[in-house]
Order: structure tokens, then C-alpha cells, then sequence
């Protein structure tokens, strides 16, 4: 039963998470916790026109979400806001709604389809999509408040 959620993939991008840590100046941080396991992770964040350019991060999950966390920092860096976001979107749809995995560079994501029968897994999973996205929409707020700020 669980053996489809925490199988060898799984356990292998838990295992080896890029990006680990902290940056020393990031443009944003943003942190996000799950009530019902105690999981959280914190995403340092830098941007330039628009794009990743840098990405740490602090994870203290399960493995479901070190796997997602591991899988982000892969594949964040040149992303932009509204792709994190659509992003974020299609990963709690694939849990929540039965909506197919994400495609493209993304793709890999596909490995935490079984997690949508575990709902109770679902928030520790996604808590990496929010942390970014978060982060990610407050360099975009402080961009447009002043646009002169990069």
C-alpha cells in the first residue's frame, strides 16, 4: 500500500537534495509548515528579470517532502513567477483533483501520483510549491511597488 509512495525513487531524491542551506543574501525567504505532520521548509530565493537565479533551501520533512524538495531544486533555477505558481497549481491538482503531473522540465514530478490517495500526505508534499511561490511573489510585489527596485 504505501510501498507505491515511499518507493525506491522516492527515497533515492529524498536521500540527495540539492541546494541545501541558506543563502547569505537572498531576495526573499519564505517558510511553510504543515499543522498535521510538523514538516516545514524554508526557500531563500533570488531573482534578476524576472528568473531564478539562486535557490537554498532549509528542509525538515518527511520524505515525500524531501523528494518534492529535491525535485524543486533541480529544476527552479532560470524558472519565473507565473511558472512556480501554474507550478504549484498543477502538483496540488494532480493530489487533490486527479489532474495529470506536471510536464516538460517538471516532468519527474510524476513520482508522487500515488501520494493522492494519502491525503494526509498531501500538505508535506506541496509545502516546497508554497515556499517558493511565496518567496517568489514577494520579490515580484516589491518590484512592482518599486519598479526601480530589481
Amino acid at each position: 500500500m504505501l510501498n507505491d509512495v515511499y518507493n525506491a525513487k522516492i527515497l533515492e531524491l529524498a536521500a540527495n537534495i540539492p541546494r541545501q542551506g541558506r543563502l547569505a543574501a537572498p531576495d526573499a525567504t519564505a517558510r511553510a509548515h504543515s499543522k498535521l505532520c510538523g514538516s516545514t521548509v524554508i526557500v531563500d530565493l533570488k531573482m534578476a528579470d524576472g528568473r531564478v537565479t539562486d535557490f537554498a533551501h532549509d528542509v525538515k520533512a518527511c520524505a515525500l517532502g524531501q523528494a518534492s524538495s529535491s525535485i524543486m531544486a533541480r529544476h527552479v533555477i532560470g524558472a519565473t513567477t507565473p511558472e512556480l505558481r501554474q507550478l504549484r497549481d498543477a502538483v496540488r491538482a494532480m493530489l487533490k483533483e486527479n489532474g495529470p503531473p506536471p510536464d516538460g522540465k517538471w516532468a519527474e514530478l510524476a513520482i508522487l501520483e500515488p501520494v493522492r490517495d494519502y491525503k494526509a500526505r498531501h500538505a508535506s508534499t506541496l509545502l516546497t510549491f508554497e515556499a517558493t511561490v511565496n518567496a517568489a511573489e514577494q520579490i515580484e510585489a516589491r518590484q512592482k511597488a518599486s519598479p526601480d527596485a530589481a
